[in-house]
């Protein structure tokens, strides 16, 4: 989410800036933001005005009494019973506009890097580096799913328990599922310094917000409820969603905190499943295990 200062002090860059990703005018909508944040200008100057003036008042009140004189100290309570109302009215006002202008910025992607090529499709990409050789077999290399199958993987399964874009996996595929997640938990923690983690499978909005899949990408989750398609949402938790990947509870570890240099880095990683709605995307009907609904994997993440 941008620093909304950064808005506030220069927005015709920010704009520009933004206007070199796909459909711009989708991020932001200028002419309302500006509308909001000059009423905040303005309520947020008259609600500190406000309440000077009914600190001095308090004050009067005091100091009148303590001289006996009843009259000005009742004048002066009226006084600040008119501010109080006013005050209240603007405050609530203002605490509206802020949670607007939130709203709007939930909405608003980072800014690319000016290094970053303008192209209109990924023939606009630019190469930066190349490392190895790609392989090259002498025979006609077979997919996954001629692969797999013979090992267990069975698509039919997957759509008789659950439907399309599930798969099961039965005895030497499954084993190997198994050892490849082990595997690479492993190497991350012996070798490379992570630490492993047991997370939640179920999150609510705010981490789902942490890390951007809220509020554009709702449709490509799986909301649950407790008590079924009509229950309701877990009271202490207002929404939960099923995690798409581990990043989303790694990564708010450290949300709404702020970390010391000498912590640094954070170097987490968690064997997950992950949940994908993903209503929005290509290929329901590509063959085999593209684009599935469930599928797992070992995620890594480093604060730095």
């Amino acid at each position: 989410m941008l620093d909304i200062l950064l808005l506030r002090k220069d927005l015709d860059t920010a704009i520009a800036r933004l206007e070199t990703r796909k459909k711009p005018q989708a991020f932001l909508n200028v002419e309302a933001f500006q509308s909001l944040e000059s009423e905040r200008k303005r309520l947020q100057t008259r609600t500190e005005e406000l309440q000077a003036q009914r600190n001095q008042l308090s004050k009067q009140v005091g100091m009148l009494m303590g001289k006996g004189d009843k009259e000005g100290a009742e004048a002066a309570k009226a006084q600040v019973a008119a501010i109080k109302t006013e005050f209240e009215t603007s405050s609530t006002r203002l605490e509206q506009i802020q949670g607007e202008l939130q709203t709007m910025l939930l909405a608003v992607p980072n800014m690319p890097h000016e290094s970053v090529p303008v192209g209109s499709d990924e023939s606009g990409n630019v190469e930066v580096r190349r490392w190895g050789t790609p392989k090259a077999f002498e025979f006609a290399a077979k997919d996954h799913v001629d692969v797999g199958t013979p090992l267990g993987l069975d698509f039919d399964m997957g759509v008789k328990l659950s439907g399309s874009r599930f798969t099961v996996m039965k005895g030497p595929i499954a084993r190997l599922h198994r050892a490849l997640a082990q595997f690479m938990i492993d190497l991350q923690t012996e070798e490379h310094g992570y630490t492993e983690c047991y997370v939640p499978y179920a999150v609510n909005a705010d981490s789902l917000k942490g890390t951007g899949q809220l509020p554009k990408f709702e449709g490509d989750l799986f909301a649950a409820k407790k008590g079924g398609q009509d229950g309701e949402p877990v009271p202490d938790h207002a929404a939960l969603y099923l995690i798409p990947t581990a990043e989303v509870p790694l990564t708010n570890f450290v949300r709404d905190q702020v970390v010391a240099e000498a912590d640094l880095p954070i170097k987490l990683t968690a064997h997950s499943p992950c949940f994908r709605s993903e209503a929005g995307s290509y290929g329901r009907d590509t063959r085999g295990m593209i684009r599935q609904h469930q599928f797992d994997k070992v995620e890594m993440v480093q604060i730095v």
